[in-house]
């Protein structure tokens, strides 16, 4: 259960109350909200417990979460939660792009479409070190080298860059190259060997809903990345698997507007691999701002036809810049702002 406090309740009587629980041997959460206390109960309390302390005096509302999620829960934060991956704030009312190649394929090509991707106005840059393919005799990235490529480039055009981490064991590669948000792909979204490790790195954490995952299991991934250790977590809605063949997944934008009931974390929309067909994603990356994402995460290739991967879905550089330009209109029309790219580069 989730107790939400009238504002100005005295630290010592929230203490109070959390040691009241705690002499059950529930554990406790306190939120960083600081417009009023507010704490998780994370394990189940007992019907009398609760009743007592839903009449104290000192509590405005006590909540019972439908599913089994605290701390990414819409009550356990006053207003949703804005994330900052390096220097871009995703959520909060403003609207990001993130774009970049599918796979980093060498120094120069990433560079290349760095300087494309900031040129279209977009605010953080992407791409694959690490690649999970269907196939093995697909291309699998270009590892920790393709880290410090990725990196490389972001730095020299001012971009933070996400990148997707497959293992536990590649932490401390993410961390020494500094990768300014770890990715969790749809394969992944259930690996939680790897959630644990990944919420222990001091990173945002960009979370892929699975292929074919509910809205209730992808958001007890997002609480196993809170419950251990990562406060700044960014949901991403990149379609799922159904019976239509006509595009790659079927995007599912009627969750939007139930995950802002659900949960604080921001959410962001990729339309591409929800598609798989470039001509068709502008028009989807419209749609999600409209229906209330924070923002989209596309592909981007000067040659999408050379691709070493996911070349089909892969905007070309005009293409972005019309897409960036779309999506500053939709934030306008829907009365929030696009955010300026960063100035600076990042560390």
């Amino acid at each position: 259960m989730i107790l939400r406090l009238r504002p100005g309740t005295p630290d010592a009587k929230v203490q109070a109350l959390r040691d009241r629980c705690e002499r059950e041997g529930l554990r406790t959460v306190l939120s960083p909200e600081s417009a009023r206390p507010v704490f998780a109960v994370v394990d189940k309390a007992p019907a009398a417990l609760a009743a007592e302390l839903r009449a104290d005096p000192s509590v405005e509302e006590l909540i019972q979460p439908q599913g089994d999620w605290r701390l990414v829960h819409r009550s356990f934060r006053e207003r949703p939660t804005t994330v900052k991956i390096g220097g871009v704030r995703v959520g909060g009312g403003e609207v990001v792009v993130i774009a970049g190649p599918c796979s980093v394929e060498g120094r120069e090509l990433v560079l290349e479409v760095a300087q494309l991707v900031r040129r279209a106005g977009a605010q953080l840059l992407r791409g694959g070190a690490f690649k999970p393919r269907t196939s093995p005799y697909s291309f699998q990235g270009f590892g920790v080298e393709g880290l410090r490529q990725l990196k490389d480039a972001g730095a020299a055009v001012g971009l933070p860059v996400v990148s997707e981490i497959m293992d536990a064991s590649n932490v401390p590669a993410f961390v020494d190259h500094a990768i300014d948000c770890l990715q969790i792909g749809a394969r992944n979204m259930q690996n939680f060997t790897l959630l644990k490790a990944v919420a222990t790195a001091g990173r945002p954490v960009l979370l892929k809903r699975g292929l074919a995952a509910t809205v209730e299991e992808w958001l007890y991934s997002a609480e196993y990345l809170a419950h251990y250790g990562c406060a700044d977590v960014v949901l991403c809605e990149r379609g799922i698997r159904t019976f239509e063949t006509a595009t790659r997944n079927t995007l599912d934008l009627t969750i939007l507007p139930l995950l802002r009931e659900w949960t604080h974390l921001p959410i962001l929309v990729d339309p591409a691999h929800a598609a798989g067909i470039a001509r068709i994603i502008p028009p989807l990356s419209r749609a999600a701002i409209a229906a209330g994402a924070d923002g989209v995460a596309v592909e981007v290739h000067p040659r999408p036809e050379e691709a070493r991967s996911d070349g089909p879905q892969a905007l070309l550089p005009a293409e972005l810049t019309a897409l960036v330009a779309d999506a500053r209109i939709m934030a306008a029309v829907t009365g929030r702002s696009f955010h300026p790219p960063p100035a600076a580069a990042c560390s």
